[in-house]
């Protein structure tokens, strides 16, 4: 589960109990692994331990570019520094020094030693690009670090950017910087890493809280007018940079969702979610028009029509098997198709097969799968999909807007949500 550098975890007191988990990342539009698997670094959910041995850092001396000691703290590949470029002339350094009290885990898409969470440009519908298709990412290769106390309460703190192989970070002449109060340097990396902490924690109750953008010291700013502007937002110095459970992270090309191990424990299982798709199956649901019985297919076959499947009228939410009633005969290609006419009362809409969603992190309760996103068909928990459908995430590099975090497709119709009806067998 871990690899370079990862090994390097440590367990808590009572061994019996495993490694002290700070919390998880889980790739919003991945349902429960990558389109093409997990594999190595290159997951959809990333665990954060406590290492064995504390690797943190924290800034200490401030060089002007001139001195020899910038220089040296550049060229020093057991230093960590970031340099911030003023002009071709001026370039000031930070030295950062070894913090024994903290962890540090590095996101980005590059597939380097220092990146511990390998992430890629996520596409909607839950689809990988096509092979040889080259799409320029977004991502940037070191897109940010998160530290994490290694004593109780375990915060994770969030930082925009992330060490190279040299343990060094570049702010080029380009990027957005300045010197503050108190004479450190900060600054913005290129599309920015922005942060959503949500009110009322991650629960039935929770509301979305509004996007920031994190600089590289961790301050908290309001968004740029553009994502790639050179000129920063007011910054919010009554927030700070530390993630809570249902924190969102926005990479400009994908979206990261933190759970805390304590918001974890009280999340339903994958068990607990196959337990649920069993007890949907054994209540017989039926086609009202075929009069045969349907069944979701179990979890592992998460992506694959079955004859059993259950379809829905995405307008009024009546729930059938699948069947040719004034449309094509193929449900291949009736899946594409856009809107059809309900048999039951007659509303016309999307017409689509349901998907229960299967990554359990992204549900803020336990209970019935009984609503589905629209226009996608995952079925989850009423709750859940009232919450996902009232948070704009970003998209692209200056849009918003709400999509089911099972496959990231953009929400339509009024709520983004239905509730599902199932007609009960006759007998």
């Amino acid at each position: 589960m871990f690899s370079l550098g990862q090994e390097n975890i440590s367990t808590s007191p009572a061994s019996t109990k495993g490694p002290v988990k700070y919390g998880e990342l889980i790739v919003l539009g991945c349902n429960g692994s990558l389109p093409n698997g997990d594999k190595g670094r290159r997951k959809s959910r990333f665990a954060l331990c406590r290492r064995n041995k504390a690797n943190g850092v924290k800034p200490s001396t401030v060089h002007s570019s001139c001195t020899p000691q910038a220089a040296k703290a550049i060229s020093n590949k057991e230093q960590h520094s970031i340099s911030y470029t003023l002009s071709r002339a001026q370039t000031i350094v930070v030295e950062y020094t070894h913090d024994g009290n903290t962890d540090m885990f590095q996101i980005g898409r590059s597939t380097e030693n220092p990146i511990d969470f390998v992430v890629t440009d996520t596409v909607p519908g839950g689809q990988s690009h096509a092979d040889g298709q080259t799409v320029q990412s977004t991502i940037s290769r070191f897109a940010c670090r998160i530290i994490c106390q290694r004593t109780p309460p375990y915060s994770a703190r969030i930082y925009a950017a992330g060490f190279d192989a040299s343990k060094n970070i570049f702010l080029g002449e380009k990027a957005a910087k300045w010197r503050m109060q108190d004479g450190q340097m900060d600054g913005l990396t290129t599309n920015g890493v922005l942060v959503m902490h949500p009110r009322q924690g991650f629960s039935q109750n929770s509301k979305p809280g509004l996007w920031r953008e994190i600089s590289v010291c961790g301050n908290v700013f309001m968004l740029r007018e553009t994502r790639s502007s050179q000129q920063r937002g007011k910054m919010v110095d009554s927030e700070c940079n530390e993630l809570v459970d249902g924190s969102l992270i926005d990479l400009c090309g994908a979206t990261l969702l933190w759970r805390t191990a304590e918001g974890l424990a009280h999340t339903p299982t994958v068990k607990h979610l196959e337990a649920l798709r069993q007890e949907l199956n054994a209540g017989r649901p039926q086609c009202p028009v075929g009069f045969n019985t349907l069944a979701f297919p179990s979890l592992r076959r998460k992506d694959v029509l079955d004859e059993k499947q259950p379809w829905a009228y995405l307008r009024c939410g009546h729930v059938h098997g699948y069947h040719g009633w004034g449309g094509r005969r193929n449900p291949e290609v009736e899946a594409e198709c856009q809107e059809r006419e309900c048999p039951m009362c007659r509303a016309r809409g999307p017409y689509v097969p349901l998907w229960l969603g299967c990554e359990a992190g992204f549900y803020v309760d336990a209970e019935p799968p009984t609503h589905a996103f629209v226009p996608c068909g995952h079925v989850c928990s009423e709750k859940t999909t009232a919450y996902w459908s009232e948070i704009s995430l970003p998209h692209g590099t200056h849009t918003f807007h709400a999509a089911c975090p099972f496959c990231i497709q953009p929400l339509s119709g009024e709520t983004g949500c239905i509730r599902l009806i199932f007609q009960s067998p006759l007998d």
